[in-house]
């Protein structure tokens, strides 16, 4: 997936002419300026993979195919209540907080089955898997650790959900190590769209 957050639109049409196909988006209203702009090519497919607030949810539902950050139940509720019923139900991940670090969203491992229990109630959305952004660190063995608990966090909870397909960690500087502990999905700004400016904000997504 390409983080195309703070990108402009000809930078996300480039990647499109070269084959890209699924865009993530951080922030409500550009990401959903963006689905609109590019609302003729019904080939792409658009993850919301921010931190999400309760008064954002209704266009994140209406607008979306994916959800990334699912870390409570009552915004899953608000998705679930929110979503057009002509739409396909919307794709999420529960968001993992592996490392327990207080700058970043999650729920605790400990956690996960009970959030998982509670969404597949919901019939308007579809648990597809879990996501995570592990500590940054300088020591690969770390790191390794962080990403060998959620894969067997996702085995774990894929026993009791046989659909499950997906675990979304790894950005650009760990994407190999990320893929070699089972991740499905990486997420990739600078390695496609070139290193962030300085006047881009900055937030742990890519």
């Amino acid at each position: 997936m390409a983080v195309s957050k703070t990108k402009p639109v000809a930078a996300i049409s480039a990647a499109i002419a070269a084959g890209q196909r699924h865009f993530g988006e951080n922030y409500v209203q550009e990401g959903v300026q963006k689905i609109q702009h590019f609302s003729d090519d019904q080939s792409l497919t658009w993850h919301f993979i921010g931190p999400i607030q309760s008064n954002k949810t209704r266009d994140i539902a209406e607008h979306f195919s994916w959800v990334h950050s699912i870390d409570r139940i009552k915004i899953a509720q608000r998705l679930q209540q929110q979503r057009p019923a002509q739409l396909p139900p919307l794709n999420v991940l529960i968001q993992v907080n592996i490392d327990d670090e207080d700058s970043k969203s999650g729920v605790t491992p400990a956690q996960v089955v009970e959030l998982a229990a509670e969404i597949s109630q919901l019939p308007r959305l579809k648990l597809r898997g879990l996501m995570a952004i592990p500590r940054p660190s300088q020591e690969p063995e770390q790191q390794a650790l962080s990403l060998a608990a959620m894969q067997r966090l996702f085995l774990q909870l894929k026993a009791q959900y046989s659909d499950l397909d997906t675990l979304s960690m790894g950005m650009s500087d760990d994407l190999s190590v990320a893929i070699e502990h089972g991740s499905t999905m990486v997420r990739i700004g600078s390695a496609i769209f070139g290193p962030r400016v300085s006047n881009e904000p900055t937030r742990s997504t890519e």
